[in-house]
């Protein structure tokens, strides 16, 4: 096919992760191999020095893996991507290419729980010093900025209030203290927003989740803005050896050919539930984007697309009746995790964000009584009808 960055996103969905090959295969096959033989020993030094283009050990680079990455970066607009085995080991590689010892990091107080705990307890022993704030604040990333700041990493909407932060007024914050913007744009996909176009240096993904679309599969991806980046990135990540095997790889890129259409019923399902659950008289507060009452709707607006199908909310009668409800569901799975076709319903304080202290959830506002919907693709009304027979119950 012609140069698919020239395509809409949707046709990029299902034709960028394609590379030919001799078979005529119409799908990247998956080269469930380890290592790769060489025609002799001149190529295989070759190889090895960069002289040819060719593939050596998959650690280092895989045709089907390369699909996908492919595939990723053409949604994202970037140069080149990273797969990796989990968003976690995306998020720990990006920074560690990123920040050295006696560095400086800022980081968004409402993100993804382990990514703080890494940050608090695991990069500090190596001398990284982090300040978590609310980064949808500006004034409190200039008060926290430092001649020592390396990185400023964003997650936007927040995990899980949904607070988002402003990409494009970051980046010149982090630019102008020579200080990269790193953006976790998981709950978002390159579908609803594209960090690069906004300033944006390097793009994690959690594949896991929106990518994928279907849980069964653990995953990871890096997307970078340049040759020199990519460059250094792979030489970290062959290193720490986080790397994604060639069937998950395959999975995502399969899951990624109805991306776009799955992110548009994600979105319609998610406004729908959001109103319904802000007229409920035994919710107290909707977190939603897309609402007017969202403190950064505005922002939200300029650089989103879609709202996403995550929506946060608090009821009435605070954790009881969280538990109430999550335990009276039939349609709704009961399972942390988010951007599959299935709707899941979770208590973020006691599950995907107990790693952290009590002081940060609070800090970040997330209560104990916060409910998170990853909303799937079912039948909206369906949703809503199981929703309310568990309301009825509180």
């Amino acid at each position: 096919m012609e140069d698919i960055r020239k395509h809409h996103e949707d046709t990029q969905c299902v034709h960028a992760s394609f590379i030919p090959d001799d078979t005529g295969a119409v799908v990247t096959p998956i080269y469930q191999v380890s290592t790769f033989s060489f025609r002799d020993v001149d190529h295989g030094a070759n190889l090895f020095s960069g002289k040819e283009k060719g593939y050596i050990y998959t650690r280092m680079a895989n045709p089907t893996i390369e699909a996908l990455e492919k595939v990723v970066a053409v949604l994202e607009k970037g140069y080149r991507g990273l797969a990796c085995a989990s968003g976690m080991a995306a998020i720990h590689t990006a920074i560690t290419a990123l920040v050295s010892a006696g560095d400086h990091i800022i980081c968004s107080e409402s993100v993804y729980g382990p990514t703080n705990t890494l940050l608090k307890t695991v990069m500090s022993r190596f001398g990284i010093e982090t300040s978590i704030i609310d980064t949808s604040d500006l004034d409190a990333i200039k008060a926290a900025i430092k001649d020592n700041t390396r990185v400023i990493y964003v997650e936007t909407p927040g995990n899980p209030t949904l607070v988002v932060s402003d990409l494009a007024a970051i980046a010149e914050l982090a630019h102008g203290h020579s200080a990269k913007l790193v953006v976790d744009n998981t709950f978002m996909s390159p579908i609803l927003q594209k960090p690069l176009t906004l300033g944006a240096d390097v793009v994690v993904h959690s594949m896991t989740k929106f990518l994928n679309g279907h849980a069964d599969v653990v995953a990871g991806m890096i997307v970078v803005k340049n040759e020199e980046d990519f460059k250094h990135f792979r030489k970290v990540l062959n290193q720490i050896g986080g790397v994604i095997d060639p069937f998950n790889a395959f999975l995502v890129a399969r899951g990624i050919k109805t991306l776009a259409i799955r992110i548009e019923r994600h979105c319609s399902n998610a406004e729908a539930i959001a109103r319904y659950l802000e007229n409920h008289p035994k919710v107290d507060r909707v977190h939603f984007p897309w609402f007017k009452s969202h403190p950064q709707h505005d922002v939200a607006k300029r650089q989103m697309t879609g709202p996403g199908g995550v929506i946060s909310f608090e009821l009435s009668g605070g954790i009881e009746a969280g538990k109430t409800l999550m335990n009276s569901l039939r349609l709704c799975t009961l399972a942390v995790s988010l951007g599959g076709v299935e709707t899941l319903i979770e208590h973020p304080a006691s599950m995907t964000h107990a790693s952290m202290s009590k002081e940060d959830r609070e800090k970040a506002g997330i209560t104990d009584g916060l409910v998170r919907i990853a909303v799937g693709i079912e039948k909206v009304e369906e949703i809503i009808e199981d929703l309310d027979k568990g309301l009825a119950k509180v």
